[in-house]
């Protein structure tokens, strides 16, 4: 959600639009905007040549198309938010033989984290490194977080007293593990403790973590392959844990907390959103399902909550609100194609941005009220930004700024 006001309603490549700024490299992690800036990451990869990459193939048990590099070089590009102007280019990192990533992925899918003058970008097995932002100098980079994702990176870390708290979880090992901003030194590391399925690609897992308050106490919200799980921030003591009920695996959305319940997707092949109670027992905690939901549930993209609805949008262009603490569907609707992206809530208004550069723009309620649907080039992978009056949307050719004139 966002507090900025006076947005565009619709827009096209010729309307509404401020600037337009084209981005070197792939990279779907959402913009970040912070004292007049917009920052974003991108991978500049050279291609394995055909022989390696048909060797390299042979060792990946996954059957998705792959994308193989030789090397990939890791960037973060400012600009500035009024103008447009690309204004630094900073190579962070580079990676020579990559994980191999799904095609459709990028080497730069986890968003960056900017806070107090630091810039956090992580990127998976090839590491996590703190830009200060006044200088462009390279505070530290960490390149030990390593695991084997089999379709490249997607979780993003979280921002908890000074450490970053982030999921690693693999085909080979699963883990959470909080690093300190100051030094990049690895603080706790708690591995996952529920069973798993012997397959293990149904073990890998892309969610962001939550830190709330929930019970009294401040708490990371944890989705992972087939378990929710708490813990706590300072230590990395886990604190209860729950099992889906059903397959869960390769899930991306990370937790909501809202009506006394924590909200989660399980992932893909038969997404399921899970309303789920936490709730302490004796002198700990217990966790229960208060309901579920079974159709047009996104396998990628975050649900949103706004007052009592929860609103989502699925793999196949189907928009759905619900009511958040029973469940119950107040409407479902055809918008768009493939939904990625992540639902996103300004000014009143919510908008959902697909696949083929659409963005349809939606009037919060229980009756389906659409505003507009709006086209820009490219493909919408990364999630919406706001401020002020600027609407940010990044697509896989550019950076935009919308704004009414």
């Amino acid at each position: 959600m966002s507090t900025a006001s006076h947005l565009p309603v619709t827009w096209s490549e010729t309307e509404n639009v401020a600037w337009k700024t084209a981005i070197p490299g792939r990279g779907w992690s959402t913009p970040i905007i912070a004292d007049g800036k917009v920052w974003v990451t991108a991978g500049l990869d050279t291609p394995a040549a055909p022989d390696e990459a048909a060797e390299r193939r042979k060792t990946s048990s996954n059957s998705q198309p792959l994308t193989i590099s030789d090397t990939v070089t890791l960037h973060a590009y400012e600009l500035d938010l009024k103008t447009g102007e690309l204004l630094r280019d900073i190579a962070l990192m580079t990676q020579v033989k990559p994980q191999m990533i799904h095609i459709e992925n990028s080497y730069a899918s986890p968003s960056p984290i900017w806070d107090n003058g630091k810039l956090y970008c992580h990127f998976g097995p090839s590491g996590l490194a703190c830009l200060d932002v006044a200088s462009g100098e390279v505070l530290w980079t960490k390149r030990d977080l390593y695991v084997k994702h089999e379709n490249g990176a997607g979780s993003t870390p979280v921002l908890w007293n000074h450490s970053l708290i982030v999921h690693c979880d693999g085909i080979d090992q699963q883990y959470i593990v909080a690093i300190d901003c100051e030094t990049g030194k690895e603080l706790w590391r708690a591995e996952r403790t529920g069973e798993l399925h012997e397959n293990p690609q149904l073990r890998k897992s892309y969610a962001t973590p939550l830190v709330t308050e929930l019970n009294g106490r401040t708490q990371v919200l944890s989705p992972a392959a087939d378990w929710l799980y708490g813990y706590d921030p300072a230590t990395g003591q886990e604190l209860w844990r729950m099992n889906y009920g059903r397959l869960g695996f390769s899930n991306s959305a990370p937790p909501l907390l809202r009506h006394g319940l924590v909200y989660i997707c399980t992932g893909y092949m038969q997404s399921n959103l899970l309303a789920v109670r936490v709730a302490p027992d004796g002198d700990g905690q217990s966790a229960s399902l208060a309901w579920d939901h079974t159709q047009q549930v996104p396998s990628v993209s975050s649900p949103i909550i706004v007052g009592d609805e929860l609103y989502m949008a699925s793999d196949r262009g189907i928009a759905s609100c619900l009511d958040a603490k029973t469940g119950k569907v107040h409407w479902r609707e055809r918008i768009g194609s493939k939904f990625w992206a992540s639902p996103f809530y300004a000014d009143g208004r919510l908008y959902f941005l697909d696949h083929q550069g659409d963005v349809t723009v939606v009037a919060p309620g229980r009756v389906f009220q659409k505003l507009a649907t709006n086209h820009l080039e490219g493909i919408l992978y990364a999630s919406a930004a706001a401020v002020d009056n600027a609407l940010v949307l990044r697509t896989d050719q550019a950076v935009y700024c919308l704004r009414l004139p």
